[in-house]
């Protein structure tokens, strides 16, 4: 015998005595590989099925106690949408905790709507007692402007022989009397916003007030029916 053909002969060897290891290993598992492919057949192996790569097989012991679930083997692109559904669901649960969270403080914050009232009752007043500041000042503002009125009437004829400095003084409190004119209109907007706010909160606080008032026998008779609608072993 040559030297090569003996080289062959214990490769050969070699391949067939790792095959029958693998054989006898998987034969000592006694793994079973069962799924239902995409044609609606059920298929049971000795390994993973090719024909269930790109879904669901469970591993199952001699007794047919599922050792493992093998998920489906996904491309790199299905691989890349998988990871974006599962980050949008992570930001979903997120967003969810969060609400559930928010909603806890507000009724923590007004555990009825004699809270809720007297705090929009608060927030118009402080809108109501800027503004009458700026009504105030604007008073002010038109009792100075008289009394320049009152100046100019020597200028009545030709208001262009008026000191400048008069002329001035007038502008400058003409500019002032539209600046509170447009901050208390911008008032009366933000009393707008507020009771919408108000509002809107108030809709969901009466949803979460009735969720509380619900009684935990009423909670139970709800949650029975779909309890039995479940096998045994928790599986269908």
């Amino acid at each position: 015998m040559s030297k090569s053909a003996w080289i062959m002969g214990g490769v050969m060897l070699l391949t067939l005595g790792a095959e029958l290891a693998s054989a006898q290993s998987q034969g000592a598992t006694g793994g079973i590989y069962t799924c239902v492919d995409r044609n609606g057949r059920r298929l049971t192996a000795d390994r993973p099925i090719p024909e269930c790569l790109d879904r669901e097989q469970r591993e199952l012991s001699p007794s047919g106690i599922t050792r493992r679930q093998i998920g489906p083997s996904l491309t790199e692109l299905e691989r890349a949408a998988q990871d974006a559904q599962n980050r949008k669901d992570a930001e979903e649960r997120a967003r969810v905790v969060e609400e559930r969270r928010r909603e806890r403080v507000l009724v923590a914050r007004y555990p009825d709507k004699a809270a809720h009232d007297m705090e929009r009752a608060a927030a118009i007043q402080m809108v109501d007692d800027v503004t009458a500041t700026a009504e105030k000042r604007t008073l002010e503002l038109k009792a100075e402007r008289k009394k320049l009125d009152v100046e100019m009437e020597f200028y009545k004829k030709d208001p262009n022989k008026a000191p400048m400095t008069l002329r001035r003084k007038i502008a400058e409190i003409d500019d002032s009397l539209a600046e509170q004119q447009r901050f208390i209109a911008g008032q009366d907007q933000e009393k707008r916003r507020v009771h919408a706010r108000f509002d809107t909160e108030l809709a969901q606080l009466r949803k979460l007030w009735d969720a509380q008032r619900v009684p935990p026998s009423a909670a139970s008779a709800v949650a029975a029916p779909a309890a039995s609608a479940v096998p045994a072993g928790g599986s269908r």
